[in-house]
């Protein structure tokens, strides 16, 4: 199957895990995308959604669910969304969609996070993609500067993916770096001391907002990993 494929099988499959009458968590990305396409088979089931992007509420208010805003609902049954990289131990790598602030937000209010991928997707040691953070625009430089003594290599961003362009400005108006060449061995700790750094909104490790499930699309169909 093609890429594209496992993503609408994985997709469906994420359906079992939303609840008839709940309020669902809904992430970002093209895998996402094909959630929000199956979920649509059951819109009128659930009684709505909370977003981690604009461009998934978009998605979602189309084709009729109502989004409500993150502030408007206590607790979520269920988050499903998409990774740039997960480990064995459900740690993520997540914001190649620039929405890992948002993202993360939805994942702490909710009892549990789906996480849904092609088999690609799944990795031994975090850090081959390169690793997003969303940072206040003044503290950029000094940020790249603390993560080049880690040994990465921190690029801001560009609006439309060339080198030096316009940067990116997030959902909430900040910036991303993505840092190559790191290998995160240690993914809760990497994330608690990136987090304390001055100017760092969200760094896009997924440690303590983990996986508790992955739908994994292989070429044999969908296999689930539990953690």
């Amino acid at each position: 199957m093609t890429q594209d494929e496992l993503k609408a099988l994985v997709g469906q499959a994420a359906l079992q895990y939303v609840e008839p009458g709940s309020i669902v968590g809904v992430g970002t990305g093209s895998t996402v995308n094909k959630f929000i396409d199956a979920l649509a088979t059951m819109k009128d089931r659930i009684a709505g959604a909370v977003s981690s992007s604009v461009a998934s509420t978009e998605r979602l208010q189309a084709i009729g669910i109502k989004v409500f805003d993150a502030t408007e609902v206590d607790e979520l049954a269920v988050y499903i969304d998409g990774a740039d990289e997960i480990d064995h131990a459900g740690y993520m790598i997540k914001g190649g969609g620039a929405a890992l602030t948002r993202e993360k937000i939805v994942a702490a209010q909710s009892r549990k996070f789906v996480c849904i991928a092609d088999e690609s997707k799944l990795v031994q040691t975090l850090g081959s993609f390169p690793l997003p953070v969303e940072v206040i625009p003044m503290a950029a430089r000094r940020i790249a500067r603390q993560f080049a003594a880690l040994g990465g290599t921190a690029t801001l961003r560009s609006k439309g993916g060339a080198a030096g362009g316009e940067p990116l400005v997030t959902d909430n108006g900040q910036h991303i770096l993505d840092v190559t060449g790191l290998k995160i061995t240690d993914p809760l700790g990497f994330e608690s001391q990136v987090n304390q750094w001055p100017g760092v909104v969200t760094v896009g490790v997924f440690a303590f907002q983990k996986a508790h499930v992955c739908l994994l699309g292989a070429s044999d169909g969908v296999r689930t990993l539990v953690f």
